[in-house]
């Protein structure tokens, strides 16, 4: 028997009233922080002005400095693939300071040389893990050895019929893009030699200038190149077609099986930081990163914003360490 069209709206009002009085309580569960802050929020970043880390963190400045009624001041400690920068915020006792920190430093970093000085998981606490992104299986558009033209299985068969004649390049020993290349390697059977550059923007330099027969790039650098009519997208490296690249089949449907593979950013802070004040700044940061205005500036930044809880990126870097660990297991793979 069908309700009463009175009765369908009356429910349907409880139900809004249920969700918007949900909403209030999750915003209002934002604990109190008595005398915090006291002084500016610094944010600390790994890498150099102007990198991707750098930009997310200013994208959240603003907002931040809004919100807690203090500025926000980005600071650059450069050097050790982030691992500086990362070591300062682990060491931080000011109660007023936090990161902004890629996937390498908070899950890889360990595991690949255990003389990094800080351990992100007893000396750093997740607050928001804040975008993700996969990569893109890039190659030259001249290079004579690469197939014209090719897509994803031909490339492949390309690959493993080259051996060790194929060079791919990354930001590095131990980075996503090295371990997921030698991943991609153990699924398909290629065998091209890595050649570590100092970032991203190199290794897509050296593919131009027909040095390399292959990279995984972040999507937005892929791109651009890919529509100057430099650079070819073979296939992007998560489960199924991403937002950020939709024209770009997935290296799945080209029949790659067990590889999946994302880089991301997240905000940690110091383990010694008041538990209270962490949980203030994990909520503010996630609900950051919902926001439409800055959900739109880390799109146009290459990601795709998530903004998770604490425990949400706590389940990420636990994960996807002990995925990177067998990654580097098998491949033996060690650092330089």
């Amino acid at each position: 028997m069908s309700r009463h069209p009175l009765a369908r709206r009356g429910l349907l009002a409880l139900a809004l009233a249920s969700v918007c009085g949900a909403a209030a309580a999750q915003k209002n569960a934002v604990p109190a922080t008595p005398g915090w802050p006291s002084r500016p929020l610094r944010i600390i970043v790994g890498f150099p002005p102007g990198s991707s880390p750098d930009l997310t963190a200013r994208t959240f400045s603003e907002p931040l400095a809004q919100a807690l009624g203090q500025p926000v001041v980005v600071e650059n400690k450069v050097g050790a693939g982030g691992n500086i920068g990362a070591d300062a915020v682990a060491k931080a006792r000011d109660g007023h300071t936090i990161g902004l920190f890629i996937n390498g430093n908070l899950t890889i970093a360990k595991l690949l040389n255990p003389q990094v000085p800080y351990d992100p998981v007893r000396d750093l606490a997740p607050l928001s893990l804040i975008g993700v992104s996969p990569l893109i299986l890039t190659a030259p558009v001249s290079h004579p050895d690469v197939p014209a033209g090719a897509d994803a299985r031909v490339f492949l068969q390309a690959a493993r019929k080259a051996g060790d004649r194929w060079s791919y390049g990354t930001p590095g020993v131990g980075t996503v893009g090295h371990l997921g290349t030698e991943l991609l390697k153990a699924r398909t059977g290629i065998a091209p030699v890595h050649v570590p550059y100092p970032g991203y923007p190199q290794v897509a330099t050296a593919m131009l200038g027909d040095q390399l027969q292959m990279a995984l790039l972040p999507p937005a650098l892929a791109q651009a190149q890919a529509r100057a009519g430099k650079l070819r997208l073979i296939g992007v490296t998560s489960a199924g077609r991403s937002t950020l690249a939709p024209e770009v089949p997935s290296l799945a449907e080209a029949g790659v099986r067990d590889f999946q593979l994302e880089i991301w950013n997240a905000f940690a802070a110091p383990a010694s930081m008041p538990a209270p004040v962490r949980e203030r700044l994990s909520i503010l940061t996630g609900e950051i990163a919902r926001s439409p205005e800055v959900r739109a500036k880390l799109f146009q930044q290459g990601w795709q914003a998530v903004g998770s809880s604490a425990q949400g990126l706590a389940n990420r870097m636990r994960a996807d360490t002990a995925a990177m660990g067998r990654v580097i297991h098998e491949q033996k793979i060690q650092a330089q």
